[in-house]
């Protein structure tokens, strides 16, 4: 893993906004596909040492990704991605919401609106993701509850699961 990946997150209290850059040493093929497969995906969305499990995923415009973040003492904490948009390896938009275990959102936590944006250069891949949060006291709860250093945490995740993946399918093109 480089230590020299770009890594912004800012937060813009004006327009309840978080903005994310994160660079991968990847291509984009493969950084889309970890973002939208979901056995690729659940390993590295949580942050260690807990854990992603999927319910459902149908990756579709109007589809959505349910699926629940599980702490190591088994605590379950559900989510739902209801997916608006979708350019091929391009961008995901996507409302996101705290669920139920059958999947109904949790109203009284407004849903944040997240565009991620994938960009190649170079041969690697710079994603943006812009969070655009329901009110601010919600992107302030983000803020002051350690959402910063999980997704930090879950993107170091992604960077070591990348070499991985890249050394399988180098290994067999051999």
């Amino acid at each position: 893993m480089s230590n020299n990946l770009k890594f912004d997150f800012i937060v813009d209290e004006e327009n309840n906004t978080i903005v994310i850059n994160r660079e991968f040493d990847a291509s984009i093929e493969l950084v889309w596909e970890a973002w939208t497969n979901p056995e690729i995906l659940e390993q590295w969305i949580a942050p260690k040492p807990w854990w992603a499990k999927t319910k459902t995923m149908d990756f579709r415009e109007g589809g959505f990704w349910h699926y629940a973040m599980i702490s190591p003492e088994g605590e379950k904490h559900w989510s739902r991605y209801d997916y608006q948009k979708i350019e091929h390896q391009k961008s995901i938009v996507e409302l996101r919401g705290f669920s139920d275990e059958s999947g109904t959102v949790n109203l009284n936590f407004p849903q944040t609106e997240c565009t991620n944006v994938f960009n190649e250069i170079n041969g690697k891949t710079l994603v943006t993701l812009k969070a655009q949060y329901g009110s601010k006291e919600v992107l302030e709860y983000m803020v002051t509850h350690g959402f910063e250093e999980g997704v930090a945490s879950s993107l170091e995740n992604l960077d070591i699961l990348l070499i991985n993946l890249k050394n399988k399918k180098r290994n067999e093109n051999l």
